[in-house]
């Protein structure tokens, strides 16, 4: 058995005065919606490999984005390996400013803390998004 260590942020941003979290649509492996995420490469840390898939799968550069650097860590099984990941929260400076996808998503969403729960399906997700959702309200 293995371990695999992945980073990523969850990026939120306010319009309305209402709170959407960004949600992309992976290309390949049965088309699940997340945010933006990916493996930590040697030599980086988790800041650093979020920041870095951020800026591949979204387009959004550490500049865009205010960091809150408390993580959110998770831990499960992938295939009988150990995996960890690792969120941030990240609150999108410009509102407006719209995701550029890469090669591995074909689309993207801004929802609601509700609608980001039911879309990903995912007990983990659910968990984090919650406890991200609680500091933000604390903002």
């Amino acid at each position: 058995m293995g371990k695999e260590r992945s980073a990523g942020f969850l990026i939120f941003r306010r319009s309305n005065s209402q709170v959407e979290y960004l949600l992309l649509k992976a290309s390949e492996m049965g088309m699940h919606w997340g945010p933006p995420k990916g493996h930590v490469e040697p030599g980086e840390d988790d800041i650093t490999t979020a920041a870095r898939e951020t800026r591949e799968e979204a387009g959004y550069s550490i500049d865009d984005l205010y960091i809150h650097k408390e993580p959110y860590k998770m831990h499960y099984k992938v295939r009988e390996n150990d995996k960890t990941v690792v969120y941030f929260l990240a609150e999108l400076l410009d509102a407006k400013k719209d995701p550029q996808l890469s090669h591995e998503h074909t689309a993207f969403r801004w929802v609601a803390k509700d609608d980001a729960i039911q879309l990903t399906n995912f007990v983990h997700f659910t968990k984090m998004v919650n406890h991200f959702n609680e500091k933000i309200d604390n903002l």
